[in-house]
């Protein structure tokens, strides 16, 4: 069975009518993961975009067919251990998932997400990475790519300014902590993305398992809701955003083009990039060839 049959099979745990921005990938993230995981998971959403639009069933349309609780912090990684091993003394099996990200988990919720992983917690944590924050207009974090315009860092009427430090490399991070599993994955590549939630399934008895998801965020980025899918597979046709996974410490690509695409055509997209010089792009473009490079070299090992 294909990819496509697979997800037509499967229920979907989300009602009708959920109030997401329209086109938004975040959306699409969330209800791939729920039919992928399956009735037999419990979803904690803390603050972030995924909070505000009826999955937990504020909004009059929506609601979800499975358990979904949203804690008012970012330090769910830690609040999750707590609820695996409760069913585990019950002998119960069930999936326990942080579905997390507009910019907390890169920030505020890294210190509980780093002891979650240093204890082995048997969690699936899901970030979705919209680079900054949407609580008050779109704001800066230290996922957000060099040069962006945030509400937080504007840029200049002369064209220049907005953030001034390149993005945190998370996944890597995760990586670095010698969990089970760790994966990249985008909307734009359902099939990986698919096989990725099912090895994090398997991996969460043995421990942590973290899948980082590009989901850009269109009112902040300044991306057309019909171009949202194709800014994601631009990501990783440019190496900005490379699709890989690290299986008990192998790391493995999963997509690698024999000519990448510059990354100009990935940020060209966006209305935050507008106002880059050409020595900004090159800026830009040396540290996606810096950090491909070194993907690339831990891969041969």
């Amino acid at each position: 069975m294909n990819t496509v049959d697979k997800l037509a099979s499967l229920k979907d745990m989300i009602s009708p009518g959920i109030s997401a921005c329209t086109g938004c990938n975040v959306e699409l993230t969330l209800r791939t993961c729920m039919k992928v995981l399956g009735p037999d998971t419990i979803y904690a959403v803390p603050p972030g975009c995924m909070g505000g639009v009826g999955v937990v069933g504020w909004d009059t349309q929506s609601g979800s067919h499975i358990p979904v609780f949203f804690p008012l912090l970012d330090n769910v990684a830690s609040m999750l251990a707590g609820i695996k091993l409760h069913y585990e003394r019950i002998g119960r099996k069930v999936n326990v998932v942080a579905f997390a990200g507009d910019g907390a988990t890169t920030d505020a919720g890294m210190q509980c997400l780093s002891g979650a992983a240093e204890r082995g917690d048997k969690l699936i944590y899901i970030c979705y990475d919209n680079e900054g924050y949407m609580n008050t207009g779109y704001q800066r974090s230290s996922a957000t790519t060099k040069y962006s315009w945030t509400s937080t860092t504007p840029v200049s009427d002369a064209g220049s300014g907005g953030k001034r430090q390149h993005r945190k490399d998370f996944p890597m991070i995760m990586a670095m902590h010698d969990i089970p599993y760790m994966a990249t994955c985008s909307p734009a590549f359902i099939p990986d993305m698919v096989a990725k939630l099912e090895k994090a399934m398997e991996a969460s008895e043995r421990g942590l398992a973290y899948l980082h998801v590009h989901n850009p965020c269109l009112t902040g980025w300044g991306i057309r809701p019909e171009l949202s899918i194709e800014v994601s597979r631009l990501a990783v046709e440019t190496n900005f955003f490379p699709l890989y996974e690290v299986i008990d410490g192998t790391f493995v690509i999963n997509k690698e083009y024999k000519e990448a695409k510059p990354v100009e055509e990935y940020i060209k997209q966006m209305k935050k990039f507008r106002h880059l010089s050409a020595e900004e792009i090159a800026d830009i473009q040396g540290f996606v060839d810096q950090k491909w490079n070194r993907l690339k070299q831990l891969a041969a090992l």
